[in-house]
C-alpha cells in the first residue's frame, strides 16, 4: 500500500507543478510532530520556487476553514491534521482550489478530485504505530525532490514526539526515515534495557530527540499566541538559539505556575466522576497559552494518585475567538483532551478497554460538535460552550452499551 500512496502523491505533485499560482498556503499543528511538518513542507516549497504563507492551528475548526475557503484557486496544505474532515473539505472547496491532506490520524476519502487525501491511513499504515505526521510530509517532500531527504531527521523527531513506539522503538516509515538521518550522520540511535533512544547530532553536541521534542512542544502549545510556533519552525530548521532557549524558559515558567494551581484545585476536590469518567474544567485560566496545554496537563497528571486509573481522564478548556495571523474567528466552543492510565492504555491494546478515537467522536458528534484528529489512546474534539456536562453523559451512554456487548 506505501507504493500506492507514494503514485498517489506524485499524481497530487504533478497537478502542484501545473497550478498557475506558484503560492502555498501551509497549515499545521502546533506540537512537535506538527512543527516538524510545517518545516519540512516549508523548506520543500521553498526549494521547489514556491512562495510559502505558514499558518499554525490547533485544530482545523469549522468556523476557521470557512474562511480560508472563501479563496479561490490558490493551493492549499494541511498537514498533521485533516485527513478525517477530507469530506467536509471537499464540500468547501468544490473544485475551486487544489488542496492536499498529509495527515496520519484516521481518515476519510476526498468527494472533490482537487483535494487529495494523502493520509497513511487511508493505505493501511497505522498513525498511532507506523507513520507521524511529520514522516508523512517527508515522503511528501522526498518524492517532490530527492534533494529533501536531507530533512529526514527532521521528521524524526516529529515521531519520537509523537511517542508511538513498539516495544520503545519506531518502527515501519518512522524507523526507516529514522535510519535515513542515522546514514547521513545527523542522528544515532542508542539501545536502552527497553527499546532505543534517539539522538540527535548538532554542532554543540548530542541531544536526545524526546528533550528536543519537548522543546518544540513548548514553544507550539505554551506559546502558540506568543509567536512560539514560528519559533519551533526555525529551530527545527536551524536549530536551538539564545533567543529560543529564552522563549522556552518563560513559557515553562508561565505553564509550571498555572499547572501548579490547577492541581492544587483537583487536590481540593475539583475531578467531577461518573461511573466510567473523571472530568475538569479549566475554563480561561490556562491563558495565555494555547488550548493544546489541556492534553498536556492531562497527560501530566494522568497516572498521579489523584487519578483513578480505572476511569478515562478528560480536561475543558475555552478556546479564544482568535487565531493568530487570522485575528478574531466566532468559535465559542470549548475543547475537550482525553487521556488514559497506563492500566487503560493496557486495556485499549488489549481490546478489552473502548479507545478514544472511537469514544469522543461518536459523543461529539451527537452534540454537532467537531473532530478530527483522534488517536486510540489520545483525543481531542470541540463542543459549543455549555455542552459539556452533556458530552460526559453521551460518553457513558456510549459506553453502557458497550459493556453489556462485551
Amino acid at each position: 500500500m506505501r507504493e500506492q500512496l507514494i503514485t498517489d502523491m506524485e499524481k497530487a505533485i504533478e497537478q502542484v507543478r501545473q497550478w498557475p499560482a506558484k503560492e502555498v498556503r501551509v497549515f499545521h499543528h502546533n506540537d512537535s510532530d506538527g512543527l516538524s511538518s510545517g518545516a519540512i513542507l516549508t523548506r520543500a516549497f521553498e526549494r521547489a520556487g514556491f512562495e510559502v504563507h505558514r499558518f499554525c492551528l490547533e485544530k482545523p475548526y469549522p468556523a476557521l476553514l470557512q474562511k480560508v475557503y472563501e479563496q479561490e484557486g490558490k493551493i492549499i496544505v494541511f498537514a498533521d491534521f485533516a485527513g478525517r474532515i477530507a469530506p467536509m473539505l471537499s464540500e468547501l472547496n468544490r473544485g475551486r482550489n487544489l488542496t492536499l491532506i498529509l495527515d496520519h490520524h484516521v481518515a476519510e476519502a476526498a468527494t472533490d478530485p482537487r483535494v487529495h487525501n494523502l493520509d497513511p491511513d487511508l493505505y493501511g499504515l497505522k498513525g498511532d504505530r507506523d507513520i507521524s505526521g511529520s514522516t508523512t510530509c517527508y515522503l511528501f517532500a522526498h518524492t517532490l525532490n530527492p534533494v529533501n531527504r536531507d530533512l529526514a531527521h527532521i521528521a524524526a523527531i516529529g515521531a519520537v514526539g509523537d511517542e508511538f513506539f513498539i516495544d520503545g522503538c519506531l518502527v515501519s516509515e518512522n524507523r526507516d526515515v529514522t535510519l535515513e538521518a542515522v546514514k547521513q550522520g545527523r542522528m544515532e540511535i542508542k539501545k536502552q534495557q527497553i527499546g532505543e533512544r534517539y539522538y540527535l547530532n548538532t554542532p554543540a553536541g548530542q541531544v536526545p530527540c524526546d528533550e528536543f521534542a519537548a522543546y518544540l512542544d513548548t514553544l507550539g502549545a505554551a506559546g502558540f499566541y506568543q509567536k512560539g510556533p514560528d519559533m519551533g519552525v526555525r529551530v527545527c530548521l536551524e536549530g536551538t538559539t539564545s533567543q529560543s532557549d529564552r522563549m522556552l524558559e518563560e513559557l515553562k515558567s508561565i505553564q509550571a505556575r498555572a499547572f501548579e494551581e490547577e492541581m492544587k484545585r483537583i487536590r481540593a476536590g475539583a475531578l467531577k466522576k461518573t461511573a466510567h469518567i473523571q472530568w475538569f474544567h479549566v475554563a480561561n485560566r490556562f491563558r495565555p497559552m494555547g488550548v493544546k496545554m489541556i492534553g498536556v496537563f492531562c497527560d501530566a497528571i494522568k497516572n498521579t494518585a489523584h487519578i483513578d486509573p480505572g476511569r478515562y481522564l478528560a480536561g475543558f478548556q475555552i478556546i479564544p475567538n482568535e487565531i493568530p495571523g487570522f485575528g478574531p474567528v466566532p468559535l465559542n466552543d470549548v475543547k475537550i483532551s482525553m487521556r488514559v492510565s497506563a492500566r487503560l492504555e493496557d486495556e485499549i491494546r488489549a481490546q478489552t478497554a473502548m479507545p478514544l478515537n472511537i469514544l469522543l467522536p461518536e459523543a461529539t458528534n451527537k452534540l454537532g460538535g467537531f473532530s478530527d484528529a483522534c488517536h486510540s489512546l489520545t483525543a481531542a474534539t470541540t463542543v459549543a460552550i455549555g455542552k459539556e456536562e452533556q458530552l460526559i453523559e453521551e460518553m457513558e451512554k456510549i459506553l453502557e452499551i458497550d459493556n453489556q456487548c462485551h
